[in-house]
């Protein structure tokens, strides 16, 4: 395979956990995934791309690296007649079921605290389960190598950065600063500073100048991103901070349904990423076919790209 990320180790992996985020809403594909499962299933639950639901997808890509023993699900309880069959055999403790949806800030703190519990000097990866990949393997090669940065520098979050096949002005971009000399200098930069969501004319700057799209895969050690996170929204941090002793206890469910009926609704990237852009590198992944299938077109798209034919493709949108 063609070496395109930083060279790996082989160093053990005792310590490297995954989160899979599956709790979110998908109303955006809500018109697609209607039709296909006839219900109003999120989009990572419906079956789009061979009879395979994108949270299978995810899984599988994930198990690449991780072990399925070391993955822990954000989920969200309403949807749990959704993903109660295929997550049948995950053990309820790598379960992190949240009693609504409140953004990706609280899903992602309350799974690092789950994780603080059971590793507190482990290193996490999070992956969200609404992307297409036409290249698994080269992708979580990326993803061991940010696993091996992460582990040898504790201060830093590394972000996997895709390198843009277009001015998309639908997502979220990173701006690369210096290059951080590691392994393979000039493979691994700092973050200068976030874009979402730009106009037409400054995605094509924004390509032009070599920024990348925020595939929103991110690894570092758990006390990195909590300590992110607490400087970043403290009124967040110790709101969850209250229910801390509770977690792993008969007491977690009554505690975190307490707290998250308190609870703003919060974004990671906006909130926290954005504002700590010094906490954080990012690693620039190329060819690997990304799509973030956030909306109908999207995934008619990439379908169309791949020559996948689906009996639900004709009549949508």
């Amino acid at each position: 395979m063609e070496d395109r990320c930083l060279k790996r180790t082989g160093s053990s992996h005792r310590n490297r956990w995954g989160v899979i985020l599956a709790g979110g809403d998908g109303t955006r594909l809500r018109p697609l995934t209607k039709l296909i499962a006839g219900d109003d299933r999120p989009k990572q639950f419906c079956p789009l791309l061979g009879g395979k639901t994108l949270l299978e997808l995810t899984r599988r890509r994930v198990a690449r690296t991780i072990p399925m023993e070391q993955t822990l699900f954000v989920v969200t309880r309403k949807h749990e007649r959704f993903y109660r069959a295929q997550l049948s055999g995950v053990q309820p403790e790598r379960l992190v079921v949240q009693p609504k949806n409140q953004g990706t800030a609280p899903a992602i703190l309350y799974s690092l605290l789950r994780l603080s519990l059971t590793c507190p000097d482990g290193v996490a990866a999070f992956f969200p389960s609404d992307h297409y990949l036409s290249d698994d393997e080269t992708f979580m090669a990326c993803v061991e190598a940010a696993f091996e940065i992460a582990e040898a520098r504790p201060d830093l979050v590394v972000l996997l950065g895709i390198t843009p096949e277009g001015p998309e002005e639908d997502y979220g971009w990173i701006e690369p600063a210096s290059p951080i000399l590691t392994k393979s200098p000039g493979e691994l930069f700092r973050v200068r500073r976030f874009w979402e969501k730009p106009n037409h004319v400054l995605a094509r700057q924004l390509q032009g100048r070599g920024c990348l799209w925020n595939s929103f895969v991110m690894v570092g050690r758990v006390t990195a991103f909590l300590g992110m996170i607490r400087r970043s929204v403290p009124d967040l941090y110790n709101a969850f901070a209250v229910a801390w002793t509770a977690l792993g206890t008969p007491d977690e469910v009554a505690e975190i349904r307490s707290l998250y009926h308190q609870l703003p609704e919060t974004n990671f990237s906006k909130e926290v990423l954005a504002v700590c852009p010094h906490e954080l590198a990012v690693l620039p992944v190329g060819n690997v076919g990304w799509s973030d299938w956030g909306d109908p077109g999207r995934v008619l798209s990439t379908l169309a790209q791949i020559g996948a034919r689906a009996e639900w493709a004709a009549p949508a949108v």
